[in-house]
């Protein structure tokens, strides 16, 4: 058998919709029955290799709270964060606090934002 066939891909779908969308969606890893290379969940809670969700968890993590290697969103937790509130590696948003903190309020080892606290600071506002 292949290795790269040998990979198990979890998949799992809550038949409750909540606004049209599933409950809660699990997708992780290849699925090769549909041909797709990494696991895309859509729901209210989304856990996958790609999450989309109002609370969602995995590699990329897109929609309201957001926790994961990237995530774009109105709160999130990641390497890279992109959101209002962010908390990460790299933190862009209009709260951010992180080792690299840019925004409004920005908080990190380095912090460049409007008010800007830290290890080495850039306030724009002088």
């Amino acid at each position: 058998m292949n290795g790269a066939r040998a990979s198990r891909a979890i998949r799992i779908r809550s038949s409750r919709q909540i606004f049209g969308m599933p409950l809660y969606d699990i997708a992780l890893g290849p699925d090769f029955n549909t041909n797709q290379p990494r696991g895309v969940a859509r729901g209210f809670f989304a856990v996958g290799d790609v999450a989309i969700g109002v609370f969602a968890a995995g590699g990329v993590a897109i929609g309201g709270v957001t926790v994961g290697g990237v995530t774009i969103g109105l709160a999130g937790l990641g390497g890279l964060s992109l959101c209002l509130a962010a908390v990460g590696g790299l933190a862009v948003g209009v709260v951010a606090y992180g080792g690299l903190a840019i925004g409004g309020l920005a908080v990190g080892g380095l912090a460049i934002g409007i008010k800007a606290i830290g290890g080495t600071i850039y306030s724009l506002l002088s």
